[in-house]
C-alpha cells in the first residue's frame, strides 16, 4: 500500500498534458479546496478530479475486483471514500465551482478524453453542476451503503 501514489499518477498526467496542450493553465493538488482537486483552472472556477476506478468504486470491470481477504474491510472503506468524495462534490458545487470528474479508466481513449475535457471547458453562460445522484459516471458504486455512509449523509 505505501508504494500506491496518489499524486502524479498516469491518469492524472494524462488529463494534465491534455488541459495543458488545449492552453489552459492551472494549479495542482489546491488541499484550501475541499477534496483537493487534482486540476484547479481558478480563474474559470473549475476543477478536475482523476479518480482511480478502484479506490473510488466506480463500477467498471477493473473496479469490481474487490480484494478477497477481509471483505469487510474493503466493503466499509469504499463506503466510506464514496461519501467522502460525495460531500467533497457538495462542498465544491456549494461554493461555485464547476466540477469535472475524470475515471482512471476514461483515461485510455484519447479522443473520448479530449471531447469530454473540451466540453467541460468551453465557456459557459451557467454553471453545469447537476445532482450528484443524476450524475451518470460518477458513482456506478460497488460498495453499498453502510453505517458509515448513513452517518457522514449532509
Amino acid at each position: 500500500m505505501a508504494s500506491i501514489r496518489s499524486k502524479d499518477t498516469g491518469p492524472e498526467l494524462a488529463v494534465r498534458r491534455m488541459v495543458h496542450a488545449m492552453g489552459f493553465r492551472y494549479r495542482l493538488h489546491v488541499k484550501a479546496l475541499p477534496g483537493c482537486p487534482d486540476i484547479v483552472l481558478p480563474r474559470h472556477r473549475k476543477v478536475i478530479f482523476v479518480h482511480g476506478c478502484f479506490w473510488h468504486a466506480h463500477g467498471c470491470a477493473e473496479s469490481r475486483r474487490t480484494p478477497a481477504s477481509n471483505k469487510k474491510f474493503w466493503k466499509e472503506k469504499f463506503a466510506r471514500n464514496k461519501a467522502r468524495d460525495a460531500k467533497n462534490l457538495h462542498a465544491l458545487w456549494r461554493g461555485g465551482w464547476q466540477v469535472l470528474v475524470i475515471w482512471e479508466c476514461e483515461t485510455k481513449d484519447a479522443a473520448q478524453l479530449r471531447t469530454r475535457i473540451a466540453g467541460f471547458l468551453a465557456p459557459t453562460a451557467r454553471a453545469a453542476n447537476y445532482p450528484l445522484d443524476e450524475q451518470h459516471a460518477v458513482y456506478g458504486m460497488v460498495a453499498e451503503e453502510t453505517e458509515i455512509e448513513i452517518k457522514n449523509k449532509f
